[in-house]
């Protein structure tokens, strides 16, 4: 007989049969086969059997499908995976039954062994290999579902535990939050110290992150720097609020890393849960509108979702759907060029970095209408500027207005931008603008404004003019 060092506890087995002969056999080969060994006998799927999978959820499952109609089998399978998932499932069937055999592997089941044929050595090896292959199983599981870096859940695993949770929340009622975290000043850590340092830092605010929580609760890593919460049974607003303060007061104490104190901040956005019909990935936007509230009004520190993020986050939606339109057109016309007009506030957006790449001109509206630093202005990812048409407007009042038309776009140019004027209603407008030095022009006089739709209508008909030419 084998030794048992594969296994440090006793192996044990539930076996669904109602057949008594076949009860006495399996005890007697696994008594044959191993020293330790807990045979759990039930004649039928009950409310005992169920209980004695979940009193011992690794045990291996032996369930004898030759008593009844296949179909029976098939269910009795399905309740037994549905209580038990980690636990290894083989079928016992009369003769070699390769059909049955076929549809158990696909149902979930581990092997299928024909009772005439059994001896303690091939149940023995059976048992044993289901056993590793269902452990086989969960490795892989786990690490299709876990951040390979922190060890937490990843974004699918949470997105498939927000699901449950709102499920949860709308037959109980019960009041849940998500937040939404992301570092404040990472890119620099990983461009100065390398991505390894970086990697290394994460894994340390990751575990610091992972002491603050309820065995309830959960944080996964959703990506890059970013990491999100699910909180339920809550009974407050206010308690969620003083977790997310100490989240923010737990991230920042120095981490020490090859003997350098490496600081970070955390900025973070709250969406309370108030409508549990609401999608999961609603409430992750409303999470991530909040959160980029807070960096904007100072970062380190903590936001609630509220009207004006959900407009600030639907302005957002629009911008990445414009984004994905212009990108479609430039790839049916290369030649073209497309600019993008947005403010100051829509261009700190992280995301317009990645649209970059699809070849969209970036300005910042309304130049010279609202303070704005030269510094701030060189960290935007920008190409041009637009005068704001006030200033358009006033030409040709006086020399003054002139000249301040003129310093914008000196000014720009200064720092490397096209300038472009916006609002030109006149041709008097547009020779001065000339005159002054700057590029394009837009407004009433060269066209008036059209919907996306008009301009995807002007753009089929300019392309099918020019195939025909």
């Amino acid at each position: 007989m084998q030794g048992d060092s594969v296994h440090a506890g006793p192996v044990r087995v539930l076996l669904l049969s109602a057949d008594f002969q076949t009860t006495r056999l399996i005890d007697e080969l696994l008594r044959a086969t191993w020293s330790r060994t807990q045979l759990l006998a039930h004649a039928e799927w009950d409310a005992a059997a169920a209980q004695a999978l979940v009193d011992h959820p690794s045990c291996c499952v032996l369930l004898d499908a030759s008593a009844g109609p296949r179909e029976e089998a098939m269910e009795l399978l399905a309740y037994v995976r549905q209580s038990g998932p980690n636990a290894p499932i083989l079928l016992l069937c009369d003769g070699d039954d390769e059909a049955l055999a076929l549809e158990g592997l696909k149902a979930g089941a581990q092997d299928c062994l024909p009772k005439s044929e059994l001896e303690a050595g091939l149940l023995r090896r059976a048992l044993t290999h289901a056993i590793e292959r269902k452990r086989s199983e969960a490795g892989l599981a786990h690490q299709a579902l876990h951040d390979q870096l922190t060890g937490l859940p990843n974004r699918a695993l949470f997105l498939d535990r927000l699901g449950v949770a709102l499920e949860r929340a709308r037959r109980s009622q019960s009041q849940l939050a998500v937040m939404f975290l992301d570092f404040d000043n990472f890119k620099e850590i990983n461009d100065t110290r390398g991505h390894a340092v970086g990697d290394r830092l994460l894994a340390a605010v990751a575990e610091r992150l992972s002491t603050l929580l309820r065995p309830m609760d959960t944080v996964a890593r959703f990506g890059g720097d970013e990491f999100t919460f699910l909180f339920e049974e809550l009974t407050s607003e206010r308690e969620v609020v003083l977790i997310a303060d100490r989240i923010c007061h737990a991230a920042s104490p120095p981490i020490e890393i090859d003997g350098v104190a490496l600081s970070v901040t955390v900025s973070v956005g709250i969406a309370m849960v108030t409508d549990p019909a609401v999608s999961a990935e609603t409430v992750i936007r409303e999470a991530d509108a909040a959160m980029y509230r807070a960096k904007e009004r100072g970062r380190s520190r903590y936001e609630l979702f509220d009207e004006e993020s959900r407009q600030r986050a639907g302005a957002r939606i629009e911008l990445e759907h414009a984004l994905v339109q212009f990108a479609s057109w430039l790839a049916s016309r290369p030649d073209m060029r497309l600019s993008l007009s947005l403010s100051s506030r829509q261009l700190r957006d992280p995301t317009l970095r990645t649209h970059k790449a699809t070849g969209v001109s970036l300005a910042l509206a309304g130049f010279g209408s609202s303070a704005a630093s030269l510094s701030r202005m060189r960290e935007l990812p920008i190409d041009a500027i637009k005068i704001d048409e006030s200033f358009v407007k006033a030409l040709g009042r006086s020399d003054e207005d002139a000249s301040i038309v003129g310093t914008l776009v000196e000014l720009g140019h200064a720092l490397g931008l096209a300038v472009v004027a916006d609002g030109v209603q006149t041709a008097a407008q547009l020779e001065q603008l000339r005159e002054l030095g700057c590029d394009a022009a837009q407004g009433d006089l060269t066209g008036p404004a059209v919907t996306g739709e008009q301009a995807e209508a002007l753009l089929v008909e300019e392309v099918a003019q020019v195939d025909v030419a």
